[in-house]
């Protein structure tokens, strides 16, 4: 664990404030954010740049992909992609309890603790790219993860989902068993891997939704923040990612996950025009139906609520 408002191992910031003024590290507060899994996400994501399709010729089998176009079986499991499709989906306490098909649907650059699946190579990665009928299966098996944890696909173009019929009992399911958290940061790490990379976002926010606004997923919560929302490779969508989760995180001095002058500076920004726009809409809409003196500052007291002679100065400088 490290408590530093800013981490040096995320770059959602850089572009954007990099003419920032420098500030010190905050030493002595609180901080319950996972440097390791900080480390990881980046690692990650920089494995995912332009540069990862610079790759020596190689002769090396493409063993993700030929599971995929159906020419070899999983293993442990011993199924073709099409059977697995077609066989697993629905078979909860299966999916539940197996754990070697994951690293086959969700193959990465990394090891898993299945010994008999294979990393994605650098060219195997681009090929899997162009491969439309790799990638349109790739789907089926995110649809048949989402219905798992209870969430369906609503858009595929825009990547949307939204809560099952059965999410009251998959919920539950996600809640009791952690190790799950484990294998959608790596579903989210695939997708952005092979070419699907707009499906992240949407279901990050899903989760941020369901974790901090109405609270059905806190055992996943850690994970989300740590993992998930580190996954996105869009830095503008992640942006947008931290800036939800700070609104919606409690108390607010306690997140770290992004800078926090910045992001109070913008929340205390947008509050102030909605105010100001408040305001001026109270002054028009009450000098129209009251021109009498005094009465705009009775309009600004009942919206604002708040030291109505300091707004009407602010205002009228």
């Amino acid at each position: 664990m490290e408590s530093d408002d800013e981490c040096e191992l995320d770059s959602t910031w850089e572009d954007e404030y990099e003419h920032k003024t420098p500030r010190k590290k905050v030493l002595h507060r609180r901080s319950c954010r996972n440097m390791n899994a900080a480390k990881e996400m980046q690692d990650f994501r920089h494995s995912c740049r332009v540069g990862l399709f610079t790759f020596k010729q190689g002769r090396g089998r493409f063993y993700n992909l030929d599971f995929y176009n159906g020419r070899i079986k999983s293993s442990h499991d011993d199924v073709y992609i099409d059977e697995f499709h077609q066989q697993w989906w629905g078979e909860y306490e299966k999916l539940e309890i197996v754990l070697t098909y994951i690293h086959w649907l969700f193959p990465l650059q990394e090891k898993g603790r299945n010994l008999r699946a294979h990393e994605l190579t650098k060219k195997e990665i681009k090929c899997f790219h162009k491969d439309k009928q790799a990638k349109s299966k790739l789907v089926k098996s995110y649809k048949l993860m989402l219905d798992f944890y209870g969430i369906c696909l609503v858009d595929e173009s825009t990547g949307d989902v939204e809560r099952a019929p059965n999410w009251k009992d998959r919920f539950r399911n996600l809640n009791r068993y952690s190790h799950n958290n484990l294998r959608i940061t790596r579903i989210l790490k695939c997708l952005g891997t092979l070419g699907l990379k707009h499906y992240q976002a949407p279901l990050v926010k899903f989760f941020l939704h369901e974790t901090l606004v109405v609270g059905h997923l806190q055992s996943l919560k850690q994970s989300v923040l740590d993992y998930f929302m580190f996954a996105v490779l869009d830095k503008s969508e992640r942006r947008e990612l931290v800036r939800f989760a700070f609104k919606h995180f409690k108390p607010q001095e306690q997140f770290v996950w992004g800078p926090k002058k910045i992001l109070s500076d913008e929340v205390h920004s947008k509050m102030s025009n909605l105010l100001f726009y408040d305001l001026a809409t109270a002054q028009e809409e009450s000098l129209i139906r009251y021109p009498r003196d005094g009465v705009v500052l009775f309009a600004v007291k009942q919206l604002v609520k708040c030291k109505p002679k300091v707004w009407l100065q602010r205002r009228c400088c």
